[in-house]
């Protein structure tokens, strides 16, 4: 593992994508078993995405996790998509996550509400559960959760807002395999916003694949700003940012 520091984010880069799904999944269970050494519960926030696979997979396998001291929550998802697709991060992560531990609590966005209700409901449950940890990943576009460049607000006064999606982001659903075709892909979501995410104690940053390399290169090396979103993290004083050999080749 290579490890440097970039202002504030601590970013290892490992030879492989298994390792680096490994070593941060061993990093996020040490930390959730130090915070419940402090509290009798924590709250976690999940991304939704095939880019997680590696580190939920090792995570779920790690039997010496309380799950059930944990309050899990995600931070996305489409609106007007049938709450049954396959596609919903809820189920995503459901089928990864989820339903394969005991969590104490799971708490989703339901992609067929009305979305200022759920705005409200789900806004009401984060403020009652303040964020200990973020498990996140960067998009092709910078973009962390929906918080695309276009939409992105390093002081949003929101915690969850609607957001249209940009080109990038519905064609990286394509890229993933999530969706056929472009015109499948919804073109609002709900998003949890930049703040929301920033002010958790802890963030875990899994970028992997070739794909996510420009966006990588951007985050650390751009201005700290919204035309890429995740350059925030630089900002962060508990933040890692976990890299293969792909995610990381632009880098010097």
């Amino acid at each position: 593992m290579n490890s440097r520091l970039v202002d504030k984010l601590r970013v290892n880069i490992y030879p492989n994508r298994a390792k680096m799904g490994k070593d941060a999944a061993k990093d996020i269970a040490s930390c959730f078993k130090s915070l419940l050494k402090k509290k009798k519960s924590i709250n976690v926030i999940f991304a939704a995405a095939p880019s997680q696979n590696d580190v939920l997979l090792s995570l779920v396998k790690d039997k010496s996790i309380p799950w059930n001291k944990i309050n899990a929550f995600h931070m996305d998802e489409y609106i007007g998509l049938s709450k049954d697709a396959p596609q919903c991060f809820k189920n995503f992560l459901n089928a990864h996550l989820f339903s394969l531990v005991p969590f104490k609590s799971v708490n989703v966005l339901n992609s067929e509400a009305n979305p200022k209700a759920e705005i409200k409901r789900y806004s009401k449950l984060l403020k009652n559960h303040p964020a200990d940890i973020v498990v996140l990943g960067i998009g092709e576009n910078g973009h962390i959760a929906f918080n695309d460049p276009p939409v992105a607000d390093f002081k949003d006064k929101a915690m969850i807002k609607i957001v249209k999606l940009d080109k990038v982001c519905r064609k990286q659903q394509v890229n993933d395999g999530c969706f056929k075709k472009i015109k499948d892909v919804p073109t609002h979501a709900l998003t949890l916003t930049v703040p929301t995410l920033f002010n958790a104690k802890y963030l875990f940053c899994i970028v992997p694949a070739i794909s996510k390399a420009h966006a990588v290169h951007e985050t650390l090396n751009g201005t700290i700003d919204e035309h890429c979103p995740a350059s925030i993290l630089r900002k962060h004083n508990n933040a890692i940012l976990y890299l293969d050999e792909k995610s990381s080749s632009l880098l010097k």
